[in-house]
């Protein structure tokens, strides 16, 4: 019967784990001192190598050999290899959770072993059993025969009630690093003679995500296809994943603002039969390796890629901003997460690529680098500060005093273009504009980040100058807001005042935000162009308006 490559290639001692030489560290120098204890709580996440560990801890204290146990080569080993060894019980608590299962365990724990020197007894998911059955085993497992020994193997340690924990010796296995696991499968193919480049390796190795069972598993699925040698080709075509050229394109077209053309290349590498959450999987682990690359003086240290491909995302990161790089690691997490209970994930990916497309196909430039402000040129700056001289409300006449010539004030002085461009900058709107400015900036940030959006009526912008815009706010939630959405805002104000600008936020807890100026009604208007001694016309009433 055939067997899976990571049954075949179990280890046989303590020399062949591969990623865990601290859990070796200690078991083999218990074993080689005679300081095993009883009980031990193997901990970790999938494929690390739990159960192998307790096979080899059984080993090691039924060998037979006098050098290093576990030799592999005795009887004692061979047995137990095979799993005829029958003083080495592996029990499913999955299966077997009860508390009649923990009963028979306590009547059998009475009889001393028949081969060997010691009954080791593994439990394998040992969170599934129930209250009950870990009532049942508390005693046995704090007071067992001398000849006894518990290993108890889990992937959920949280799920085990602290009676248990502090009865054990607990061992947590870490992942296991990638460049660990090409090595192990490198080692394997040259013992089956199986030709396989490094850079297919190391993308198994990659996709294993810590775990040297799934990447076996990958790697077994890559020598059943039938294909003389194992390249980066072929395990893209079996785990159906887009590439590199299409993560960069799909990238490219995204940040562009391009929804169409994403749409099409979607559908073309579907129809390749590429698979929809693999292609989720992989476009958000490119989004990674970009924020990697931006903040990492050798992102190759934390990147299994070549030189080449890391050049190649450097040059693509440098024309994204921090934000929608964000933007898209959070946005791709909550699609792939949807995608476990919707039946159509494609769907979900279409809305999520128009989402992150479409805010910027109008010409929006927040996913862009920051651009260097542009600098106004001395006629526009004098023109723009004696603008902002003129008075704001003209709605009220001011009647006209006559002044004798003597007495004409002399005319202002025209700032110089250096002072004007500074007057231009920091001259505060007035109260109106600056709110209606801010309820256009607030709406339009709102399309791309909704959080946004609840600003209105709790914020409030107190000025614009220097190349930044305060921004003031009411309450810590608000805050939040306002700071989470810092990028969209920016690229709205950028646009409404054509200069870049940052943004200030601050705190004004109780304070309330301006309303913004309503257009006076008719009657309003003639109550108000009326002299302050006019009468109300006949047959209408004086009445009051409320500010």
């Amino acid at each position: 019967m055939y067997l899976a490559l990571y049954r075949k290639f179990r280890p046989e001692t303590f020399d062949g784990m591969l990623g865990q030489e601290h859990i070796v560290r200690i078991l083999t120098n218990q074993i080689n001192g005679g300081t095993t204890g009883h009980a031990y709580l193997f901990c970790g996440t999938r494929g690390t190598g739990k159960t192998s560990a307790a096979r080899l801890l059984a080993k090691g204290v039924n060998c037979l050999s006098e050098g290093a146990r576990p030799c592999g080569a005795c009887a004692s080993c061979d047995a137990i290899r095979d799993g005829v060894f029958v003083d080495v019980i592996e029990i499913d608590a999955a299966s077997n959770n009860g508390v009649e299962n923990i009963r028979e365990l306590r009547e059998s724990v009475k009889y001393p072993p028949a081969l060997g020197r010691r009954k080791v007894y593994i439990i394998d998911e040992v969170h599934m059993l129930s209250g009950g059955a870990f009532n049942a085993l508390l005693k046995t497992l704090e007071e067992p025969p001398e000849s006894v020994m518990f290993v108890l193997a889990t992937t959920e340690p949280q799920k085990l009630p602290a009676t248990i924990l502090s009865r054990c010796l607990r061992l947590d296995f870490r992942r296991v690093p990638a460049a660990v696991i090409g090595r192990g499968m490198r080692d394997i193919c040259d013992r089956m003679g199986v030709a396989a480049t490094d850079e297919a390796l190391a993308l198994l190795a990659s996709n294993a995500d810590g775990s040297v069972r799934d990447g076996l598993s990958l790697l077994d699925q890559c020598v059943s296809s039938g294909e003389k040698a194992i390249t980066r080709d072929t395990v893209l075509d079996l785990l159906g994943s887009p590439g590199e050229e299409g993560l960069l394109e799909l990238t490219r077209l995204t940040a562009s603002g391009d929804a169409s053309g994403a749409l099409l290349l979607l559908d073309r590498l579907l129809a390749e039969g590429r698979d929809e959450r693999q292609l989720m999987k992989d476009w958000l682990e490119h989004f990674r390796n970009l924020m990697l690359i931006r903040h990492l003086k050798r992102p190759q240290d934390m990147m299994n890629m070549s030189g080449e491909s890391i050049e190649r995302l450097r040059e693509q990161g440098a024309g994204l901003s921090a934000a929608f790089i964000n933007d898209s690691i959070f946005g791709l997490a909550k699609i792939l997460n949807d995608a476990r209970w919707f039946t159509r994930p494609r769907v979900l990916l279409e809305v999520g690529m128009i989402r992150m497309a479409s805010p910027f196909a109008a010409g929006d430039t927040a996913r862009a680098a920051p651009a260097a402000p542009p600098v106004p040129q001395p006629e526009d700056t004098t023109r723009a500060a004696q603008a902002v001289q003129q008075p704001e409300d003209t709605t009220r006449a001011t009647p006209a005093v006559q002044q004798p010539e003597a007495a004409t004030p002399a005319a202002p002085a025209v700032p110089q273009p250096e002072d004007t461009t500074r007057a231009a900058r920091t001259a505060p709107a007035a109260g109106p504009d600056l709110t209606e400015t801010w309820i256009s900036a607030v709406t339009e940030a709102g399309k791309s980040k909704p959080t946004a959006a609840r600003l209105i009526g709790r914020s409030s912008l107190t000025g614009i100058g220097d190349g930044v815009f305060t921004v003031e706010v009411f309450d810590r939630f608000s805050k939040g807001a306002a700071e989470g959405a810092a990028g969209p805002l920016e690229a709205a104000m950028e646009r409404i005042a054509g200069a870049a600008l940052k943004m200030e936020c601050r705190l004004n807890e109780g304070g309330r935000p301006p309303r913004p100026a309503k257009a006076p009604t008719a009657r309003r208007q003639e109550a108000e162009d009326a002299p302050p001694d006019a009468s109300p016309p006949e047959g209408q009433l004086e009445i009051g308006f409320a500010e």
